[in-house]
């Protein structure tokens, strides 16, 4: 099956698709509205883009609006999603059930999005056998087996730092490759195998940068030489 996170060869810049989701999450927001049609300059100042870039965007989907009207929102929802893939049902499993990993396995936006947990993996005996938003946990020993038999597509990884790479290894070897890594480690991943970081403490670090910038605190020398 073909990886989630790779579009359609159809030559779509890497920024692009970057930017995709959040087009689709505004305009989810204006369908729940009742929002039919919506300009560009609109759209861009909800996804938080200059429109220059969001036409420049949408035109490698072949959407290009209509003059005095804008986009079909729900139409342009429908070409975003197929071209992201969205349009199919993705298994997820997630593995590491510690307060990350039940945040995530009870999160509802996942099947609206084209996102199914199928599977929740854990290596604590006291957390195995938990029913956590109606999946029984199962344990890691049965990792392989347990991405087969779901068909599982993406692994999200809520482990300890120290067992990332391992668990990685693991479902690589058994064909998974997008992985969703929430673990504070870089993984090493052959290049077949697309790997999206979420590190939380680093985006609150640089959070705090720009808030001591805010605040006329300390700054770095520059040399003025």
């Amino acid at each position: 099956m073909k990886s989630p996170s790779q579009p359609r060869d159809r030559g779509i810049p890497e920024a692009t698709v970057a930017r995709l989701p959040l087009y689709l999450r505004a305009l989810h927001g204006m369908a729940e509205r009742g929002i039919a049609t919506v300009s560009s300059e609109d759209l861009a100042v909800a996804a938080g883009v200059n429109s220059a870039k969001l036409r420049k965007d949408l035109s490698h989907l072949g959407s290009y609006g209509t003059r005095g009207v804008g986009y079909d929102v729900e139409y342009l929802v429908y070409q975003i999603s197929r071209e992201l893939g969205l349009t199919q049902d993705w298994a997820v499993a997630i593995v590491g059930v510690g307060n990350l990993g039940r945040a995530l396995a009870n999160y509802g936006g996942f099947v609206s999005r084209g996102f199914r947990v199928a599977a929740l993996l854990d290596a604590d005996p006291e957390v195995v056998g938990d029913t956590i938003a109606g999946l029984n946990v199962e344990h890691i020993d049965e990792l392989e087996a347990v991405i087969k038999r779901r068909g599982v597509s993406i692994v999200v990884l809520a482990t300890p730092a120290a067992a990332a790479q391992e668990v990685c290894d693991r479902v690589i070897a058994v064909g998974v490759t997008s992985i969703l890594n929430f673990a504070p480690v870089v993984l090493s991943v052959p290049d077949s195998v697309d790997v999206r970081k979420v590190d939380l403490s680093i985006e609150l670090q640089i959070l705090a940068f720009h808030e001591q910038r805010k605040a006329g605190g300390p700054l770095m020398a520059v040399d003025s030489q």
